[in-house]
């Protein structure tokens, strides 16, 4: 009998690295079938699929100018999945990152052209923490409305994506109070103060990616090595069990939404203050949309957003050069990460369909 405890404890230690290999599986997995279906519509268009990847590939890494605009594509990506994935950890559904983006810019673009006379540190910190404020407020309303009158959060951030982008559209409209001279409905241009630092020459790359990258390990860091992190994925995993042991439900849920909506105003602060130096009315091409699947594609682990994010900025930033080059169509990359999202939701619902089977066997 004392033998019997050490064949359990290899078989435990075994099962960790399968657990590691099955999520980077699941990601690869993902990936590859996600691009074997664009290739099966490039073919069925009469183009080869390798002149395309080809041509895909080198648009977004082939040379330094593409690398460059890869990084500043997946940049915004980066913040969007943190904070789809930082609500997820509290049991949240925050499908309101694209509103909160939008509030996120329009707010720094206007502490970018209306505050003047600071130093450029300043300056930018500024409109960081402004984009950011306004990320929170409207992301922590829907915490609010979930945590005190029990309002499901897909509901409530929905309603306030419209009128996010209805309120956003209107201050850049013609009769808008943010709206520069001229025919685009877009604020005046962001003072140099305001933008941040360019890192290569003759390319849009800034720090924002930079910035992106300690965001992914000061989140991680938050998640995995404080109190507040622990609560929070407590709260995630059982709130009954999380509110038995003192923690409180409703005010971790508004945390964690308003944590989620800073990290997404990010997402559109970086955009404003590295890329276009302006906000415009419809600017976000769905970077808090596609912060969903690469959420789930990463496994909801900061790391695995980061890959999953400079995947979907590949197939973005290199789209244009297989456009031009193969005559694909740049929307086959939005195929292309459908079947992504599609594979994604399918891993996640699976399980829980196959659980509620053999439930309903076992009460049998």
């Amino acid at each position: 009998m004392a033998d019997v405890p050490f064949p359990r404890v290899k078989t435990q230690r075994s099962i960790a690295a399968p657990k590691w290999l099955s999520a980077t599986g699941q990601f690869v997995a993902a990936a590859f079938f996600g691009l074997a279906f664009g290739a099966a519509l490039i073919w069925a268009g009469g183009t080869s699929p390798v002149v395309a990847y080809g041509a895909l590939f080198r648009g977004a890494l082939g040379s330094l100018y593409g690398v460059s605009e890869t990084l500043v594509t997946t940049t915004p990506l980066i913040f969007a999945g943190l904070a789809v994935a930082f609500a997820f950890q509290c049991g949240l559904f925050n499908i309101g990152v694209e509103g909160q983006l939008v509030m996120g810019a329009l707010f720094a673009g206007w502490v970018g052209f209306a505050v003047s006379g600071l130093p450029p540190v300043v300056h930018v910190s500024l409109a960081f923490a402004a984009g950011m404020l306004a990320g929170a407020l409207w992301s922590a309303l829907a915490g609010f409305l979930k945590a005190k009158l029990g309002v499901h959060e897909v509901i409530s951030t929905i309603m306030l994506n419209y009128i996010a982008f209805d309120f956003t559209t209107y201050m850049v409209s013609p009769s808008g109070p943010l709206k520069a001279p001229g025919q685009l409905p877009a604020t005046p241009m962001i003072l140099d103060s305001a933008r941040l630092a360019p890192l290569i020459p003759n390319t849009r790359l800034s720090a924002a990616i930079l910035i992106a990258l300690l965001v992914v390990v000061v989140d991680g860091y938050l998640l995995w090595r404080t109190r507040l992190g622990y609560k929070i994925r407590a709260v995630g995993k059982n709130p009954a069990a999380a509110e038995y042991a003192g923690i409180s439900p409703q005010r971790h849920m508004m945390i964690a939404m308003a944590i989620s909506g800073a990290m997404a105003g990010m997402s559109g602060v970086v955009e404003v203050l590295g890329t276009d130096f302006r906000f415009y009315g419809s600017f976000s091409p769905g970077y808090g949309f596609d912060g969903i699947a690469i959420a789930l594609l990463g496994q909801l682990h900061p790391l695995g957003i980061l890959a999953s994010a400079l995947l979907f900025g590949v197939l973005r930033a290199g789209s244009v050069e297989m456009q031009q080059a193969a005559g694909v169509s740049a929307d086959i990359v939005s195929a292309i990460s459908g079947v992504i999202i599609f594979l994604v939701g399918l891993r996640v619902a699976l399980p829980m369909l196959i659980a509620r089977r053999n439930a309903s066997r076992t009460g049998q």
